[in-house]
């Protein structure tokens, strides 16, 4: 009998990358493709839903015949996805009614700023453990219903989306959503993305009636929730459909929560900081919800069939990899890669600090309005400051929410579990440690998300027994000390907060 093994579809903000693990968790197939960034107006940030369902069929066929696989070998399906990105669909058709809406999209900014007036920050915060935001998918699916242009559906002349969404024929979800319901036809959503569109109850583990008729979304929309590794199944793939086999799609993790699975943070006190476009920094609480008071969130870890669900503590930074790529935009670097040689060829920024506040600043400031920012800049600036300061930044960022989760869950961290993209950079993972003084470990395979979410299919279908062997799979690539002292730590970190204050409610309209 032919080898099985877990396929995982890793939707990004970026693009999407199919992977297949096996027992071990060693990644035996691999296959990405990007997909168009679209910014209609300054601040907005879309994506083409039809686009990224036909670039998730293509990896998920290259992947697999590139290595050599069928997919009949594949026991289930595991996906992960970027958070908060947002899509509303024809329930017949099956067509969206508007691009998605990505997460870093701060359109819905003003209809924050109301919410903040009315006295309804702490309400929200109550009920879903999130800061009210633009970031999140309450705002976004509203924006639509009241802003995207009327179907042209011979049913539905005449009428505006919100008259159809309130008759029942619209659907909206996050991106694990629209996957799940074009891979199967169910309209299904995991614990962990409905814990991020500011609808959800995280403790009464339900669509709250009250932020529903609030921001106007009618429930007949809204996925079915289940948990993140689901032994019932969300259901399976069309044998004559494009993969050509009957694959359960067994579960579903918001892309952080995914790496928090996947780095085996199973235990209250684990924590882990994943470097993409964004950076996101959680920690497991285990089963008690701890509210903030350091300008964090409070969402869902993860859940597993017939379990409590298990609570974390996050840190949203909205850039950190994303200003690496803005030095390539603006032709200060050639390739991510180079970033390392040319910081390291000064000794210090020398003085500059960069705030990469391109789509507002999140935890723990929450401002929606700040701007990136450089400062401290003479005429002997040259681009290697501004390449150092930019890598410092991340460091930075990092700090304030290392800062505000120790203040929050009283637990001192003294080992960080790293990984995404911005990992690779060795001198990136010395700076971190040195500027948060703390223990980095890297693991082996540092594409977590995507093992994560495969490691919660595998778990419903029985192709692992138990976190346990999970826990077993997990190597250390490399481990980076602090190396700085604390007293130089804390002098550079000293002026971060200054050059903040200058980024922060900069986007201001005439």
């Amino acid at each position: 009998m032919a080898d099985t093994y877990i396929g995982a579809i890793d939707q990004g903000t970026t693009g999407t990358r199919f992977m297949v693990f096996d027992h071990e968790g060693q990644v035996v197939a691999n296959a990405y493709e990007q997909h168009e960034q679209i910014y209609p107006q300054p601040g907005w940030v879309e994506h083409d839903p039809i686009e990224i369902w036909e670039n998730t069929q293509e990896v998920v066929t290259r992947g697999l015949r590139d290595g050599g696989l069928d997919a009949t070998q594949l026991e289930a399906l595991g996906i992960t996805n970027q958070r908060e990105t947002t899509v509303v669909w024809d329930a017949e058709t099956g067509k969206p009614v508007h691009n998605a809406i990505v997460w870093q999209d701060r359109r819905t900014t003003d209809r924050v700023e109301q919410l903040e007036a009315e006295d309804k920050v702490e309400w929200i915060r109550e009920k879903t453990g999130l800061e009210a935001d633009a970031y999140f998918a309450a705002t976004k699916t509203e924006w639509i219903l009241d802003n995207a242009e009327p179907l042209k559906l011979q049913s539905s002349r005449g009428e505006s989306v919100r008259d159809r969404a309130e008759a029942g024929e619209l659907r909206m979800g996050t991106i694990d959503t629209w996957l799940i319901y074009n891979l199967t036809g169910e309209h299904i959503t995991d614990v962990t993305n409905a814990s991020r569109t500011m609808l959800y109850d995280i403790e009464g583990l339900s669509w709250d009636p009250e932020l529903l008729e609030e921001f106007g979304v009618p429930e007949s929309m809204l996925p079915e929730v289940r948990p993140s590794s689901d032994e019932a199944t969300y259901g399976s793939t069309d044998p004559d459909g494009f993969l050509g086999a009957e694959v359960p799609v067994a579960g579903a993790l918001g892309d952080q929560q995914a790496a928090l699975f996947g780095q085996t943070c199973f235990d209250a006190g684990d924590a882990k900081n994943t470097y993409g476009t964004g950076s996101f920094y959680l920690m497991n609480t285990g089963d008690e919800a701890v509210a903030s008071e350091h300008g964090l969130l409070t969402t869902i870890g993860f859940q597993l069939s017939g379990e409590p669900v298990q609570y974390a503590l996050e840190g949203s930074i909205f850039i950190t990899g994303a200003a690496i790529e803005w030095l390539e935009d603006v032709d200060l670097i050639n390739n991510a890669a180079q970033t390392a040689e040319l910081a390291r060829s000064v000794e210090s920024t020398d003085g500059v600090y960069m705030v990469p506040a391109f789509t507002g600043l999140g935890a723990p400031h929450w401002d929606g309005r700040a701007r990136g920012t450089i400062v401290g800049m003479t005429r002997g600036t040259r681009k290697e400051h501004i390449v150092r300061a930019t890598l410092e930044s991340i460091a930075y960022q990092t700090r304030d929410i290392a800062e505000a989760m120790e203040a929050d869950s009283g637990v001192e961290t003294t080992s960080l579990r790293v990984d995404g993209g911005a990992v690779k950079n060795n001198f990136l993972c010395q700076l971190q440690s040195d500027i948060i003084q703390t223990e980095i470990v890297r693991p082996e395979v540092d594409e977590t998300t995507a093992l994560g979410s495969a490691y919660a299919a595998g778990l419903a279908v029985g192709y692992w027994d138990s976190v346990d062997e999970l826990r077993d799979n997990w190597q250390v690539d490399r481990e980076f000390s602090p190396e700085m002292s604390g007293e130089e730590a804390d002098r550079m970190y000293g002026r971060w907060d200054d050059a903040v204050e200058r980024s922060l409610d900069w986007a201001r309209e005439e």
